[in-house]
């Protein structure tokens, strides 16, 4: 094959053509924003241009330790300035940053040492100890060095120095190269799975430089954005807002713990325009006591996902005063990946109506390449009637590369051009789609698909019902029945009945749940319900 008159004489080169990095997003802002703020945390405020050498420090102090391409910086740490820099300072050295999920236990943090090859372990104060457990259990024994951070709440030092120390023994103007490749590893993130070990998602330079401009044009953000982290920064890390953000020069706002209580506060002390969270962050603010509770004179945006949001719970945060997006992703698509775009002729809806077209999962992201509903058995695409259920599936530069070191579910998610994300979709005539269920979820009562998040979306709309998860409870006559567990919001008194009437009232009767437990849900360590311990009790009620 010849190449085209277009390409004969016309060389790619340096200067026409350069690889795609997020570490491109400091240098610009650095050099256009050298002295305004870029990260607030409690009495701290460093300014781009600190953050900057910050980071150059850190990725020199790795070099000179002989990290680089393709070694793993291991990263266990909440909400912080070192958490931000480490997202910056470890690609700089060409080495893949593995941000550890706080929640989860010494066994889980060992594996994903020993899997993801760790060659050092950051970990803040707060956490050494979970840590010093992990690195006993893990067969490679990273060294570790120990984060003093400002707002740490105990803990004892753990390693051979403290992250200060590191930092002063780098070069502030430490010159990194470039990738050679755009599709060299950047992040290595692990999915909460529910059953055995997690899966290590590979995340690349090209992907998070494309996801994080995604995330910038969808949910509007500028030079004026304050942004507050109530999303954890190593979920997909920070879903890439931790490189968006920064992209557009906007402000880091850190958080080192969720709660309402600190939240309201740092909205309206430091005039906070955009925040993420999934729904659970979203209820906790619904349901926050009136003395916590505050309304703004700004307009403060806020996107979820996660899981889909029930309407009621979008619907009250509207009438709280926030803006909600709903956005829809996976760790293996570097987090959001669809979005509910707003349509000018939604404007006129009532509350609840509008509620309920945000709680669909919507159109592909403006940097992905490509969403479709399609059947499992065929591959064929489902039409848009907005009944027939298939599997969500995505294309597109923002997809993973793939599992560490696990081809075989590698090639079962990614097959026939498309990632299949495992999630029982529907899409309607106007292109929405609108997420069902996982595929292990749908209830089959009588031969009927039951959508579990459809009935759980009802009964979060009842106002004495805070949360609440719908699974599959095994039945002699209709081989499963709804089982719902819920939690009554707080000083509420609810019965089982009222209930089963008020889902009798709001859905089709073979819907209704025949079975009404009152508890508290068991939630993984990403704040996702555990469907799959539900359906363990269930089986025994």
């Amino acid at each position: 094959m010849t190449d085209t008159i277009y390409d004969r004489d016309l060389p790619r080169t340096p200067a026409n053509h350069v690889p795609l990095t997020p570490i491109d997003f400091l240098l610009r802002a650095a050099g256009t924003y050298p002295d305004k703020v870029a990260v607030i945390h409690g009495t701290i405020r460093r300014t781009y241009g600190e953050m900057e050498t910050r980071c150059r420090r850190l990725a020199s102090a790795l070099a000179k330790r002989g990290i680089g391409t393709g070694d793993a910086v291991a990263v266990l740490c909440p909400n912080t300035p070192v958490m931000l820099e480490a997202h910056y300072g470890v690609p700089m050295a060409g080495a893949v940053l593995n941000a550890i999920n706080t929640r989860l236990d010494a066994k889980t943090i060992g594996f994903v040492l020993d899997h993801g090859e760790a060659k050092l372990v950051l970990v803040d104060r707060e956490f050494t100890a979970t840590m010093a457990e992990a690195v006993a259990l893990s067969e490679r024994k990273p060294p570790v060095v120990w984060i003093d951070d400002v707002l740490a709440e105990g803990g004892d030092p753990l390693g051979e120095m403290e992250y200060e120390e590191l930092l002063a023994s780098g070069d502030p103007d430490y010159r990194f190269e470039w990738p050679v490749d755009e599709w060299q590893a950047l992040a290595l993130n692990y999915t909460s799975g529910t059953t055995g070990n997690p899966k290590g998602v590979v995340f690349h330079h090209r992907g998070a430089y494309l996801n994080a401009m995604g995330n910038a044009i969808a949910f509007g953000l500028d030079r004026q954005s304050r942004y507050l982290w109530t999303l954890p920064m190593f979920h997909c890390n920070g879903w890439t807002y931790t490189w968006a953000v920064t992209a557009v020069g906007g402000t880091h706002v850190c958080l080192r713990k969720v709660d309402p209580a600190l939240i309201f506060p740092l909205i309206a002390e430091h005039e906070v325009t955009h925040m993420c969270g999934a729904p659970i962050v979203l209820t906790m603010l619904i349901h926050a006591p009136d003395t916590v509770k505050r309304r703004f004179d700004h307009a403060v945006a806020v996107a979820t996902g996660g899981a889909a949001p029930p309407s009621a719970v979008i619907a009250e945060m509207e009438r709280m005063g926030f803006t909600v997006t709903h956005l829809y992703g996976l760790t293996e698509t570097y987090g959001p990946a669809t979005i509910c775009a707003w349509p000018p002729e939604w404007d006129s809806l009532e509350l609840d109506d509008k509620a309920r077209k945000m709680a669909r999962q919507g159109v592909h992201y403006p940097t992905l390449e490509g969403m479709a509903v399609k059947d499992p058995g065929t591959g064929e695409d489902v039409p848009a009637d907005g009944k027939t259920i298939g599997e969500l599936c995505v294309r597109g530069n923002t997809v993973m590369k793939g599992y560490l070191k696990n081809p075989k579910a590698t090639g079962e998610a990614i097959r026939d051009g498309w990632f299949w994300s495992g999630d029982l979709a529907v899409l309607h005539p106007d292109g929405y789609c609108e997420v069902k269920d996982r595929s292990k979820d749908i209830i089959i009562s009588g031969g009927e698909n039951i959508s579990s998040l459809e009935v759980e979306d009802v009964l979060f709309r009842h106002p004495k019902i805070m949360e609440a998860a719908v699974v599959a409870r095994p039945d002699d006559k209709w081989g499963e029945t709804p089982c719902a567990f819920v939690t009554p919001a707080p000083g509420a008194v609810l019965t089982e009945l009222e209930v089963i009437a008020y889902c009798r009232d709001n859905m089709a009767r073979f819907k209704v749940p025949k079975t009404i437990v009152f508890t508290e849900l068991p939630k993984t360590s990403t704040g996702k319900i555990q469907k799959f311990v539900l359906r363990e009790q269930a089986k025994v009620l």
